[in-house]
């Protein structure tokens, strides 16, 4: 039973310091799954052991391979090949996760197993038929699934999967990383064709341990991702970056509370990954990159921040899938910054860990920030200064507790948050960092 953790964020000096922010979680998740996918051991430095990700190992253990913390984000995988997972004893529980989920149920897919999914009060509100119906079209059979497609769901693998032609509804890295996932399995090449393209960690993971990946334009804004299945994947060391997510947090308190500079170390600058620095830097964000170079297959450079006044902007629609779990934070840059902000084409928001579209409004209006949604449009009027001075209500998501304690930093008044118990699912020690930088949260 979870116990609510109550927190404020309140009026802060200037930031100051340089930090490392936790590993990249999609990166962390991906390197499990295809890690347990491989023949023989791969080594992981830097994973993020909070709990999503812990949720993630289990399951690999569940599946059949050998997973072991060896020390602090030092972690070792024996896996067990393509195809080759095991039908684990009891279901997986993957707690808050909807990416560890959604990315193993593509992977069981093309095994022929049964498993059966489940998570917690949040996740199991969180429609799962988009990632089902592509698989099932590869030859996977849901024996059973909550109403509406929810959680707990059984599935049963494909023996022989059947290679397809996917093109998502909607722009996605969960559902096409799925797919590619399941597609491993299968002969032939599955391909996928993204009307927007999304974060391509799961292709630059599939082909760092061998696989065969090809990637071309799909559209003015599109890829198409051509995977040749049955690979026998290599083991390979993946050393995780620095969650840009994550980065987003301290980055906007820093450009919000006057005086601040931080340095962020070793931050993920992949540009699928960067859409919340390129809107900051168009709203005159001083964000200064040292250092850029390559890790792993990923971009990384550390982030050098300093206090900026910001002016509002229009944020494309077409721009959403490469900053969609940054548009709360942003909400809050938008609420300090003089002129109206528009951030276009939100749809993804509504099915995250909550109504991220209606959770983000309300957690800027109750601290008196003037702000509207119109369709799947999010409108604030920022007035370089904010109230504050209000509760707000987290449904349970660690992003809107995290983005509410930011905005206190700065405001007239402390920013009460209802419960931040759940922080830790993503971002382990972020109270401890934010005040070693010279937050005041309590």
């Amino acid at each position: 039973m979870n116990s609510k953790v109550p927190l404020a964020g309140r009026r802060s000096g200037p930031l100051r310091g340089r930090v490392r922010m936790p590993g990249d979680k999609s990166i962390s998740h991906r390197a499990l799954i295809l890690g347990a996918l491989t023949v023989g051991e791969t080594r992981i430095s830097g994973l993020l052991e909070g709990e999503d990700v812990i949720n993630t190992s289990r399951a690999m253990r569940a599946l059949g391979a050998t997973v072991e913390r060896v020390g602090e984000g030092e972690w070792r995988i024996q896996g067990v090949g393509v195809s080759g997972f095991a039908e684990p004893p009891a279901a997986l529980d993957f707690g808050n996760s909807g990416t560890g989920c959604r990315l193993v149920i593509g992977a069981v897919a093309g095994c022929p197993i049964t498993a059966t999914f489940d998570g917690d009060a949040s996740l199991r509100t969180r429609p799962q038929r988009r990632v089902l119906d592509p698989l099932e079209r590869m030859g996977a059979h849901t024996l059973a699934e909550a109403e509406g497609g929810r959680l707990p769901l059984t599935l049963k693998g494909a023996r022989d999967p059947i290679p397809i032609v996917y093109r998502p509804p909607a722009a996605s890295a969960q559902l096409k990383s799925a797919v590619l996932l399941a597609g491993l399995s299968a002969p032939g090449e599955t391909v996928v064709e993204e009307a927007e393209a999304t974060r391509d960690h799961t292709e630059r993971m599939l082909r760092h341990f061998g696989a065969e990946v090809a990637v071309s334009p799909n559209g003015p804004h599109g890829r198409r991702i051509t995977l040749n299945g049955q690979p026998e994947l290599v083991p390979a060391p993946v050393m995780v970056p620095a969650d840009p997510s994550s980065a987003a947090f301290p980055m906007v308190a820093a450009l919000i509370v006057p005086g601040s500079e931080i340095v962020l170390d070793g931050v993920m600058t992949n540009v699928t990954r960067t859409g919340l620095f390129k809107t900051l830097r168009e709203m005159g964000a001083d964000i200064e990159e040292l250092d850029a170079r390559l890790e792993g297959g990923e971009d990384v450079a550390e982030l050098r921040v300093r206090h900026s006044g910001l002016n509002g902007v229009e944020v494309p629609p077409e721009r959403a899938p490469f900053m969609i779990d940054e548009y709360l934070v942003l909400g809050v840059a938008a609420s300090f910054a003089e002129g109206t902000t528009r951030m276009r084409g939100l749809k993804e928001l509504r099915v995250k860990e909550s109504d991220r579209l209606a959770a983000t409004a309300a957690m800027l209006r109750v601290n008196g920030v003037d702000v509207e949604i119109e369709g799947d449009d999010l409108i604030v009027h920022g007035r370089g200064r904010v109230a504050g001075g209000g509760l707000v209500a987290t449904h349970m998501d660690h992003r809107i507790a995290m983005s509410a304690l930011v905005m206190g930093l700065a405001s007239d008044k402390p920013v009460q948050v209802d419960d931040t118990a759940f922080i830790a699912t993503s971002f382990p020690g972020f109270t401890e960092m934010m005040r070693g930088l010279g937050g005041d949260l309590g």
